[in-house]
């Protein structure tokens, strides 16, 4: 059985005005149970993973205003995500002009 594990919430809460839609967020990921990436699509149907082997999910925070971009990896028993990125939607566009949803760590 896997858990979620959430490192640097520190950085969501002090990037970002849309605090409650990011309490959500983390309180989902506590409570999930991932054994594979497509699950992270169950519990968050609008997510987006990154393909060409980066490991990386696009999730969709406060109504599609926010980005959050998180590496995960999948241990034994849990899954251990990594905060890459947090912006607004805009910037996400913008980052993704030049491909660094692929590479950005930056929040």
């Amino acid at each position: 059985m896997h858990e979620s594990s959430f490192i640097k919430g520190q950085a969501i809460e002090a990037h970002v005005a849309g605090h409650t839609s990011f309490e959500y967020w983390v309180t989902a990921i506590k409570y999930a149970d991932w054994e594979t990436p497509e699950d992270i699509q169950q519990t968050f149907g609008p997510a987006d993973l990154l393909g060409g082997g980066y490991d990386r999910v696009v999730f969709d925070i406060g109504g599609n205003n926010y980005r959050l971009i998180c590496k995960y990896h999948f241990g034994n028993t849990k899954v251990h995500l990594f905060v890459c990125w947090i912006g607004t939607h805009v910037a996400y566009d913008d980052l993704c002009g030049h491909g660094g949803q692929f590479t950005a760590f930056e929040y």
